[in-house]
């Protein structure tokens, strides 16, 4: 058989193969991790004396893990920008930074997210290397908490340009369980236009 009559089986098979990448079943060892991750989550609240007690962490509520949305953004630091009052659910202002944008595709939508520092935390040895993403996707207020979704990552997960993020750790604000707490609202040009279907959802017992 001639080479030029196996090269287009060749190119179908890699084709066909590139075609059912996103659609990979999630390994069990990543949802092994995710619900591992999940569980020290639950057992955070009682630790640190959060909004909940032992008994509503069974009202809490999480999309199933999906690899799909861990995802490998493009990095773009930001290192002229000024402190800004990001608004909280309570009307007061906490200070942050913009410290980047991350762009990715999701869902076969371009979207971009920008990543912030806390002032107050910054000067906290303990957490002087977090940061902070805010953001609201298409199921806010309806599968999801109205007042958007958090996720935290560290100074080292910027890596080369890049920063991989697992929407499947996005978490709620203690607002989404009780009154009393200052969240900071997500900025508008962290409002995402596709669906997050990804993380923890709408807080049960309400």
């Amino acid at each position: 058989m001639k080479s030029s009559q196996i090269l287009p089986i060749s190119v179908l098979l890699i084709f066909l193969l590139c075609s059912f990448t996103s659609n990979v079943p999630t390994p069990k060892s990543y949802k092994k991790a995710i619900k591992k991750h999940r569980k020290t989550y639950k057992k955070d609240f009682i630790k640190e004396n959060g909004p909940l007690k032992k008994e509503d962490l069974k009202y809490l509520s999480f999309f199933p893990a999906d690899q799909n949305y861990e995802i490998k953004t493009t990095f773009k630091r930001t290192p002229d920008e000024q402190p800004f009052d990001m608004i909280t659910s309570s009307g007061s202002r906490k200070q942050y930074v913009k410290f980047g944008e991350m762009s990715f595709e999701i869902n076969g939508q371009q979207q971009t997210l920008s990543i912030y520092q806390s002032l107050a935390l910054v000067k906290m040895p303990k957490y002087r290397d977090y940061l902070f993403i805010p953001f609201k996707d298409a199921t806010s207020g309806d599968a999801t908490y109205g007042g958007g979704r958090y996720l935290d990552i560290k100074l080292g997960a910027v890596k080369n340009d890049h920063v991989v993020i697992d929407f499947n750790k996005a978490y709620n604000p203690y607002c989404a369980y009780t009154d009393g707490y200052n969240c900071p609202i997500p900025p508008k040009e962290n409002h995402l236009t596709v669906k997050i279907m990804a993380g923890e959802k709408n807080y049960g017992k309400h």
